[in-house]
This record gives C-alpha cells, sequence and structure tokens, in this order.
C-alpha cells in the first residue's frame, strides 16, 4: 500500500499541537531520557515505540476505565487506547525531531497507528500493545502491525497520512466520560 500524506509539507509531521503536546514538559523530560539510552535516530525510534507499546497499557486489556487523548496525559497518567498511545507515539518521536503521521486501518471501528519517516519513506507502526494474539513490533523493513485488515469482511488500510489527529477520533475521545462510552461512540468511518 502506497502512504499518502495528507500535508504535503514536511514540517506539518514535526509540529506541536494541544494533542500532540510535545513541548509539555513531561514529554521532553520523557524523550531525554529514552534519547541518553539510544546511538542514533533509528535505536531511539524503536525505544520510544516499544516504551509506548510495553509501558503504557491499552485502557481496555488493562480494565482501566479512564480516557486519554492529549500526549502528556497518556504519559502522565500511563493508559490510553489505540489513538491515545498513537499520540503519545507521536508525541515522543517529534521531540526528537522524527517526523510522524497518524494514520487508521478500518475494522469494525477504526483503529490508529503512526508512520514514521525515515531513508525518504514512511513505515507504519502499531504501538497498541502486544497480548495474546497481538504481536506488533517495531521494523523499518516491512510491517509488523498488531492487525491486518481482511477486505472480504470490509476491513481497510487507509494510506492517507495526518498531521493531526482526524476529527472524528479526536470528537470520540473528548466526549467520552469514561472507557465504556467511549466503546459505545468509537468511529467507525473517516
Amino acid at each position: 500500500m502506497q502512504l499518502i500524506q495528507n500535508d504535503p509539507d514536511l514540517s506539518a509531521y514535526l509540529a506541536a499541537d494541544e494533542v500532540i503536546d510535545h513541548e509539555h514538559p513531561l514529554v521532553r523530560e520523557t524523550a531525554g531520557r529514552l534519547a541518553r539510552a539510544a546511538e542514533d535516530s533509528y535505536a531511539y525510534a524503536r525505544l520510544a515505540f516499544e516504551f509506548v507499546r510495553d509501558e503504557i497499557p491499552h485502557s481496555q486489556d488493562a480494565g482501566d476505565p479512564r480516557v486519554t487523548w492529549r500526549a502528556s496525559d497518556v504519559l502522565e497518567q500511563r493508559t490510553g487506547i489505540c489513538y491515545a498511545k498513537a499520540h503519545a507515539l507521536a508525541a515522543l518521536l517529534r521531540a526528537e525531531d522524527i517526523p510522524t503521521a497518524l494514520c487508521y486501518q478500518r475494522f469494525d471501528v477504526l483503529h490508529g497507528l503512526v508512520a514514521v519517516r525515515f531513508n525518504g519513506a514512511w513505515h507504519r507502526q502499531d504501538p497498541r500493545g502486544n497480548k495474546p494474539g497481538v504481536d506488533a513490533r517495531f521494523s523499518l523493513d516491512g510491517e509488523r502491525l498488531a492487525f491486518t485488515p481482511d477486505p472480504e469482511f470490509g476491513e481497510e488500510d487507509h494510506p492517507l497520512l495526518h498531521a493531526r489527529p482526524h476529527p472524528a477520533v479526536l470528537s470520540a475521545l473528548r466526549a467520552a466520560r469514561d472507557r465504556e462510552h467511549l466503546w459505545r461512540t468509537l468511529p467507525t468511518e473517516l
């Protein structure tokens, strides 16, 4: 699948905003700690991915009722669903000047992940969190995502790379009183 930049200006995929708040002190501190353990930007990207995947539980898997959406809140509260975890990873990567996009897959509901740009190409990464049947890995040599859409069931990869969270996703996250409410209102389309 060919990934398509929604914004032709690569700097849009480095920007901070209300959601991907990579200028927040907690995001900067976390990024700095991870960067000190990495020998280069590739190693940093892998460490940031593994940190979000492994150290921030997916709230559904953990039974956590809290809903987070801002990257700094995800890092502080150590919880989030796929979208929130993607926001946190995007913030950590952008904090170290690695262009990062948000992207989506459609199953029964939308699933959120990121794409990082290395060597002139975009590479999708899924920090959702592993569990039995899910084994996502950081890879620049072929995708190792949590899920693979099955077109026979109407599932699909969306090729568009977003610099900011899709409004449907952000609206659902912001409006949710708790995870149970969010689960009933997750977007099914972009």
